[in-house]
């Protein structure tokens, strides 16, 4: 199903988007201060494409019959946005830590939708209405 293969489009672009944080990172604390700048600009990328993840993850729920997707991409985008705000009030105690957990939690969903099928589900089959008595 194409709605699959967008959402396993976006994931790709999103688990590159987030692997380039800790090279920022790196060029920062290499005394390059412009990795600073490029870390804030790769966290409103992050921010940005997990939203349109979240899109496509209903989607997919709504296509599919499949939640699993929506479900993690729920708790990713979370984080992030908990890593995000952490970063931006300088609470280094959780970003750092957050940011390899949320790494982390990305790529094992990346590797999670191009492993698992994203077919449609079949719908369950329907109860058959109970008649009234006295209704023949």
């Amino acid at each position: 199903m194409l709605s699959g293969w967008v959402l396993r489009a976006v994931v790709s672009a999103h688990v590159v988007a987030i692997l380039g944080q800790p090279v920022f990172t790196g060029v920062y604390l290499s005394g390059d201060y412009d990795g600073l700048r490029w870390h804030a600009v790769g966290a409103d990328v992050i921010s940005s494409i997990g939203l349109v993840q979240v899109v496509v993850a209903i989607v997919v729920w709504v296509r599919l019959r499949q939640v699993w997707p929506f479900l993690a991409t729920a708790a990713v985008v979370a984080a992030e946005t908990v890593q995000y705000v952490a970063g931006m009030d300088g609470a280094l105690w959780l970003h750092l830590p957050l940011g390899v957990m949320t790494v982390a939690a990305l790529v094992v969903l990346f590797i999670a939708v191009w492993r698992r099928p994203l077919q449609r589900r079949p719908q369950p089959p329907r109860e058959p209405e109970q008649r009234e008595a006295g209704h023949a």
